[in-house]
């Protein structure tokens, strides 16, 4: 079972797809995707559903090796920008 406030999305991945779009029209700018089993369902929505979206992805700071072959992020010499004080 599930606790909290939550939205399914159920159908082909083209509707979910619609869906999500209309929830972005109307400011929704983040989405938590779940399924079980997690790792299957994350490659499902991958691959089903991902092309469906008008997905943008961040230039990588120092090209594809900032990735490792483990998938961790390689910082090296990327810092992250000092953010205004929110006092």
């Amino acid at each position: 079972m599930r606790g909290g406030a939550g939205t399914a999305l159920v159908g082909s991945p083209e509707i979910v797809a619609e869906r999500m779009k209309e929830y972005a029209a109307l400011g929704i700018d983040t989405f938590i995707l779940s399924g079980y089993p997690h790792l299957e369902e994350a490659y499902r929505t991958a691959d089903l559903l991902f092309p469906h979206l008008p997905l943008e992805r961040p230039a990588e700071p120092n090209g594809p090796s900032s990735i490792s072959p483990f998938g961790e992020l390689i910082a090296n010499e990327v810092r992250p920008a000092p953010r205004a004080s929110a006092h």
